[in-house]
Order: structure tokens, then C-alpha cells, then sequence
């Protein structure tokens, strides 16, 4: 990871992008982060919408602690559940 104070990043864009081969870029300010520059690499753009959503991420967060504590159901199970024995997943 690299960190670059804001007012000294002054090259264009792509310089810094051609440059990120070892991780990401964290521009500061007064030393502080304020952004990053990351490579997404196998991702498209709706991956990059969610992820960075608060919204959305709270509602996995919450999703993954009811998991936790709740327990979940199989794959085999929601099938049943939902009148898809016997068949595949895909409606074949």
C-alpha cells in the first residue's frame, strides 16, 4: 500500500493506476485518509455499487448476524419449502 499526501498528488490519474501493482493508493489529507484508489480486478460495476452501498452492507451485516445466532436453513430444505423438489435449480 502507498499513501499520498492530497496536496501532492499532482500527475494525472493513470500515473497512479499504471503504479498500483502492490495494493491500493491512500490519499491523505493532513495525514488523514480521505480516499483510495484500488484495483477491481474480477468485479463489475454493480459488485463495486454494492459493496461500497452503507446501506446494502448493513443489511448483510445484519443478515449474516441473524445467521449467527439463528442458525439457517440448507439449500435442500428452501427447495422443499418452495415446491421445487426433484427438480434442478436452474427449472429443468
Amino acid at each position: 500500500m502507498k499513501t499520498l499526501e492530497l496536496t501532492k498528488a499532482t500527475a494525472p490519474l493513470v500515473d497512479y493506476v499504471r503504479h498500483m501493482g502492490k495494493g491500493p493508493v491512500v490519499l491523505t489529507s493532513r495525514h488523514k485518509p480521505i480516499a483510495a484508489l484500488i484495483l477491481v480486478k474480477n468485479a463489475d460495476m454493480e459488485d463495486i455499487l454494492l459493496s461500497t452501498n452503507p446501506k446494502f452492507m448493513a443489511m448483510i451485516e445484519r443478515s449474516r448476524a441473524r445467521h449467527k445466532a439463528e442458525g439457517g436453513i440448507s439449500s435442500e430444505e428452501m427447495r422443499r419449502r418452495l415446491g421445487l423438489t426433484g427438480k434442478r435449480a436452474n427449472g429443468r
